[in-house]
C-alpha cells in the first residue's frame, strides 16, 4: 500500500449451490457444488512456498519497473502456466505494458517501463461479464543497501491471487466454472500513485461497463495492533459504497464460509486514514465499479525493510485468501451481477 502522504497527492454445512447465498432469487442453483473444497486448496504451505521467492531478496524489492519487479512478474507467469491459467485472448500474452512515461507523467521518479500481469478464466454462461481480483504487486526497491521485501505489502495479495487462481482453475476443470469471467490482475506502480490500476481502467482490455466488481487484496498476512490478541479478522473496505449487493455477499459468504470478524473501522468515510482512496480498488470505484477493499492493517514493519517472509502468520493469511476467493466466487455465480445503488463519494469530503 502506498503511505498516506502519498494520498495527499490524489489521492453447508460447508456444501451449497455454485452461486448460493442467504439472499433468495439472486444466485443461480444448478449443480451442487462443494464450494468449499475448492477454497481449502488455498493452504498455508502453498502460500509460503510463494512468498519465499516474491519477497526474496532476489527480487531487490520490486519497485516499479525494476529488475527485481520484472523477475517476480516471470515468477507470476510461470505460476499460471504451470495451472493451465490463460492471459485473456484479447491481450498480447500475460502483459499489459505501462510506459514508463505514463508512470512519470504527474511525478516524474524516474521509473521504468513496466508492466501489469493479468490472467484470465472465460465464464461459462456469461463470459463478457468480468470480476476483477486485482492486488499489486510492486514495492519500494532497495535503500541505502537495504532491500524492502514487502512481504506484507503486497507479497501476501500477490500470493494470495495465484492460490486463489489455482483454485478456480481446479474447480473448472471438474465442471464448476465460474460463471462470469474471472480477471486476475497483479498491477505494478501502486506505490507510485496507483498508476498500474489507473493505467488499466483507462486502458481495460474488457469495457468498464461490463466489469462487475472489483475485490481488491492489499496486506493481508498480519495483524494490527488493534488485534494483537485475536488475528482471526479482516478489514472491509468500500464494500456498502456503491452497492448493497457487494455488502450483502461480504456479509453473507462470511458467515456460511470462513467466520471472520469482519471489521469495518476503516470503512468511515471520515476515517483520516483514507484508506479506500490508497489502494488499487479505487481506480475502479471511481469508474462506478463495485468494490471492496480487503486488508489486515498497518503494522510495524511497513514500508520498512524488516517487512520479511517470517513474520507472515501464513495461517491468517490462508484464511483471509480463503474469504477473497468466496466472495470472488458468489460474485461470478449469481443470477444477477451485482447492481450499482449508491453513489462514489467525494475523496475531498
Amino acid at each position: 500500500m502506498k503511505k498516506l502522504f502519498f494520498s495527499a497527492w490524489i489521492f453447508g454445512l460447508l456444501v451449497a449451490c455454485g452461486g448460493s447465498s442467504s439472499a433468495p432469487g439472486k444466485t443461480t442453483a444448478a449443480t451442487p457444488v462443494n464450494r468449499s473444497q475448492y477454497m481449502k486448496t488455498i493452504t498455508e504451505a502453498e502460500l509460503k512456498t510463494h512468498l519465499t521467492i516474491v519477497a526474496s531478496d532476489a527480487m531487490e524489492g520490486r519497485e516499479t519497473g525494476s529488475e527485481g519487479q520484472k523477475k517476480a512478474g516471470l515468477y507470476l507467469i510461470e505460476q499460471y502456466r504451470k495451472n493451465g491459467i490463460p492471459a485473456p485472448k484479447n491481450s498480447n500474452g500475460y502483459y499489459q505494458p505501462v510506459p514508463a512515461a505514463y508512470l512519470n507523467a504527474k511525478y516524474n521518479e524516474n521509473l521504468g517501463d513496466s508492466e501489469n500481469i493479468l490472467a484470465f478464466i472465460e465464464g461459462t454462461e456469461k463470459p463478457e461479464e468480468i470480476v476483477v481480483l486485482s492486488a499489486h504487486y510492486d514495492h519500494v526497491g532497495v535503500k541505502n543497501g537495504e532491500v524492502y521485501n514487502g512481504a506484507d505489502d503486497d507479497g501476501s495479495g500477490t500470493v494470495a491471487l495465484l492460490e486463489i487462481a489455482q483454485a478456480f482453475q481446479k474447480a473448472k476443470k471438474e465442471g464448476h466454472g465460474p460463471k462470469r469471467s474471472i480477471l486476475f490482475l497483479h498491477v505494478t506502480g501502486e506505490e507510485h500513485g496507483l498508476h498500474g490500476s489507473r493505467y488499466y481502467t483507462e486502458n481495460p482490455l474488457f469495457p468498464l461497463k461490463n466489469t462487475v466488481a472489483d475485490v481488491n487484496i492489499d496486506m493481508i498476512g498480519r495483524r494490527d495492533a488493534a488485534h494483537a490478541n485475536n488475528g482471526q479478522y479482516i478489514y472491509v473496505i468500500g464494500s456498502d459504497y456503491l452497492s448493497s449487493d457487494l455488502h450483502a455477499v461480504c456479509e453473507e459468504v462470511n458467515t456460511q464460509y470462513t467466520k471472520l470478524q469482519l471489521d469495518y473501522k476503516y470503512n468511515d468515510r471520515k476515517d483520516p486514514n483514507r484508506f479506500y482512496y490508497r489502494s488499487d480498488h479505487y481506480n475502479f470505484a471511481k469508474n462506478n465499479i463495485p468494490s471492496v477493499f480487503l486488508f489486515s492493517g498497518v503494522h510495524e514493519d511497513y514500508h520498512k525493510p524488516t517487512d520479511d517472509v517470517e513474520k507472515i502468520e501464513f495461517d491468517l493469511l490462508a484464511k483471509r485468501a480463503q474469504y477473497a476467493f468466496v466472495i470472488v466466487w458468489e460474485i461470478a455465480n449469481r443470477t444477477e451481477r451485482l447492481k450499482v445503488d449508491k453513489t462514489e463519494p467525494d475523496p475531498k469530503k
